[in-house]
């Protein structure tokens, strides 16, 4: 990503579309009579060389220039940047209406195809603008760029809401990363809510409830801590970490509640029954966790830096949940005491 960044001018297209008000009908004619001379038309049908206004094309260049000002921008491309090129092929004297309306019904169709009509479209009269954005530029916001672009569009170029439109894959992955937020703090609270009503279902004991739920929270926050110190954005690989987490690690707070409570029947001690489950499921607990560690550090090995940041934090956050079921949880435990004697 940094050698497409550096090399080819920016990784994530997105595209600026300017829609130009249809107030030109009326003053039509006279632009005919001012700027253009008859030029042969046939039977005159084909105004579309009348559509290169200055207002248009001074429009086109506002936001051009705007747009490669940013510095989370890379290459822009428009049809300002062809206009750009024709100056310096005219011994850089800017191109009047006149001149750009006879080179576009002068140009070959097929050459039209290929550098015009991608970037204007006089028959829904638009222009589009394309850009690329430097993702591994530090510190970049996606969604506060968009913002940004949309209100200065509006407030320093003096474009309305209607005459533009923001387009292409960023919208499309920030609309992504957007929903994965607000789906994670909604899954975090569901899955709360879920696991505790298992473990109600499961034990039949409130306090013993609680107390499981603890741990596995408390690890997956925690990870989330760490990724949030460590300026590390979240993606789509680094927000799975959490639910990751607590899926794997209630395995381990349900295996040694329950090995407690069997313990506890026959030992009727907190203390005896703490030894007594330290040393049989507690182990347990503590060679499969580290195999998981070491699974998911596997991914370290990796070349893509999104996963690399998986597996790294992943193994960390499976490591920080079996700390907490062996020693947060018997912890609680002893504290609380759900179970009578």
């Amino acid at each position: 990503m940094k050698l497409i960044d550096e090399k080819l001018g920016g990784t994530t297209p997105l595209e600026v579309i300017l829609k130009f008000p249809d107030k030109e009908k009326g003053n039509s004619e006279e632009e005919k009579d001012d700027d253009f001379e008859d030029w042969g038309d046939d039977d005159g049908k084909n105004d579309e060389k009348y559509w290169f206004t200055k207002d248009k094309i001074n429009k086109i260049a506002n936001v051009h220039n705007y747009l490669d000002s940013l510095p989370q921008v890379g290459k822009v491309i428009s049809f300002s940047s062809i206009i750009d090129v024709a100056t310096l092929l005219n011994n850089n004297k800017p191109l009047g209406t006149l001149e750009m309306g006879v080179l576009y019904s002068k140009i070959p169709k097929n050459i039209k195809t290929e550098i015009i009509d991608p970037y204007i479209s006089i028959k829904d009269n638009e222009a589009r603008i394309n850009l690329r954005i430097i993702d591994s530029q530090e510190n970049l916001r996606r969604n506060d760029l968009i913002k940004k672009i949309n209100y200065d569009l509006k407030n320093k170029i003096g474009l309305k809401e209607n005459e533009f439109k923001l387009a292409g894959v960023l919208i499309l992955f920030n609309n992504l990363l957007q929903s994965l937020f607000k789906s994670q703090i909604l899954t975090l609270g569901l899955v709360m809510v879920g696991i505790f009503t298992m473990f109600l279902i499961l034990f039949k004991n409130v306090k013993l409830s609680l107390i499981g739920v603890v741990p596995n929270f408390i690890a997956a926050f925690f990870i989330l801590g760490i990724i949030g110190l460590l300026g590390i954005p979240l993606d789509m690989m680094t927000i799975t970490i959490a639910a990751i987490t607590i899926g794997i690690a209630v395995d381990n707070s349900i295996h040694y509640i329950y090995r407690f409570k069997e313990e506890f029947k026959n030992l009727n001690d907190y203390h005896q029954t703490l030894e007594a489950c330290h040393s049989s499921v507690g182990r347990a607990i503590l060679n499969t966790s580290i195999t998981i560690v070491f699974g998911f550090s596997i991914l370290i090995l990796s070349k893509f830096i999104p996963t690399i940041y998986f597996g790294m934090f992943t193994g960390l956050a499976m490591l920080l949940a079996m700390i907490s079921v062996l020693t947060l949880l018997p912890t609680l435990i002893l504290m609380i005491k759900p179970f009578e004697k």
